[in-house]
């Protein structure tokens, strides 16, 4: 992009004082961790304080507070109302010095040229800001977020409790199957549960979808009348909007099988509860975090956001987010501050010979473990829908709170 009108916007940097800063990260718990906030606050000579909320939450805040926060700290799929809204600024990327060293999954929406992209928000199709300030694949100097941390999520079960059943875990199917009745569990976030359920919906053959990635009001209709269904007749244990949720939700055992995200599994894992990740066979449910810039922001604040951003990408971050099983959208940083056992487990996806600790450096994986799906091309290589915004997401919300409170 030309020195246009964003250009002219960005307001000059303002001259330092000796005064300590705060910076102020609204967000959600996936990259909230006290660890994180530490380690910036040292290297940086900043103060930072975490704003954290749920999803739906931290997106509407951001949307409507932009000057309650410097840094809005969320997924891309839930980007399109605060750019909408003007909450967020352009990100300018030659103040990013490690952008090219950024994965193509992110700027191209695949690793390897033969990789399926998905449906839905793939990062890359709301990326880069275009002149006319829409956002777009097509590269230019500005972009919406910075990508940072990301996933490929399925599902969990208990192998212990799955009745020698684990073997037949393979599909997106399981999660609506009978077998599990009152033994089941989805998360209440509209933009990312409705995937679940559609991947299990279409798995067993219960409907079919012209855009999984992009629902119309009839097919919204026709898969939350099937969950409201069986919400009805108590094929639902429970619904949860927090990995610790998810966690209570299993660890007692009343839940056998559910969506889950990777601290959830992690903090089975800590109190040494059974559980396994499903590899489904119809690709990953799959999600990319990043970071933006309050529209509020300028002068010695938006040159300090600017070195919270850089931070992110620097390695030490990307260490700590993947020994709670995600991944940084710069691996080759990360590889230097991680054991070779960690980057083994976590990347290669082979076996660790040393037991591993989580980010707050207790034991979390055991020696001989394998990472359930595989190293990170494996998995990056088998996405069937990025978590997403859909055009009838309003509808959907209206219709998923039906669900959530039918009884």
């Amino acid at each position: 992009m030309k020195g246009d009108a964003l250009e002219e916007k960005l307001p000059a940097p303002a001259v330092r004082s000796t005064e300590r800063p705060t910076l102020r990260v609204l967000g959600t718990e996936i990259s909230h961790l006290e660890e994180l906030r530490l380690k910036a606050e040292a290297d940086l000579g900043i103060n930072v304080v975490f704003d954290t909320q749920d999803f739906i939450t931290a997106q509407h805040k951001a949307a409507a507070e932009p000057g309650s926060y410097d840094v809005y700290d969320q997924c891309f799929h839930n980007l399109d109302i605060v750019w909408y809204w003007r909450a967020i600024q352009p990100i300018d990327l030659t103040r990013i010095p490690l952008w090219n060293e950024i994965t193509d999954l992110t700027k191209t929406g695949r690793l390897d040229p033969g990789a399926r992209i998905g449906f839905g928000d793939a990062p890359v199709t709301k990326l880069f800001v275009q002149p006319n300030r829409a956002l777009g694949p097509t590269p230019s100097r500005w972009l919406s977020m910075l990508p940072t941390t990301h996933n490929f999520d399925s599902f969990a079960f208990r192998p212990d409790l799955a009745n020698g059943d684990a073997e037949q875990i393979v599909s997106w199917g399981a999660l609506l199957d009978e077998h599990w009745h009152g033994r089941a569990a989805l998360v209440d976030e509209p933009a990312i549960g409705v995937f679940d359920a559609a991947l299990a919906a279409q798995s067993l053959g219960l409907m079919s979808f012209e855009d999984i990635g992009n629902m119309s009001t009839e097919e919204i209709d026709t898969l939350l009348g099937i969950l409201i269904e069986r919400r009805k007749a108590g094929f639902f244990a429970g619904f949860w909007k927090t990995a610790a949720e998810a966690a209570g939700l299993m660890r007692d055992g009343g839940v056998v099988i559910q969506s889950m995200w990777s601290p959830g599994i992690t903090a089975l894992r800590h109190c040494n509860v059974p559980v396994m990740e499903a590899v489904p066979r119809e690709g990953y449910r799959a999600w990319h975090g990043g970071l933006c810039l309050s529209s509020n922001l300028s002068g010695r604040m938006l040159d300090i956001a600017y070195e919270y951003l850089n931070w992110w990408l620097s390695g030490w971050p990307g260490a700590v987010m993947a020994r709670q099983g995600y991944y940084m959208s710069i691996p080759a940083r990360v590889r230097a501050f991680l054991t070779p056992d960690e980057w083994a487990y976590w990347y290669e996806g082979l076996p660790t010979q040393a037991d591993l600790p989580g980010p707050d450096g207790t034991i979390t994986i055991k020696a001989g473990s394998v990472r359930d799906g595989g190293s990170y091309r494996q998995r990056a290589n088998s996405i069937a829908v990025w978590n997403t915004t859909m055009d009838e997401h309003n509808y959907l919300v209206r219709r998923w709170s039906r669900l959530v409170n039918a009884t």
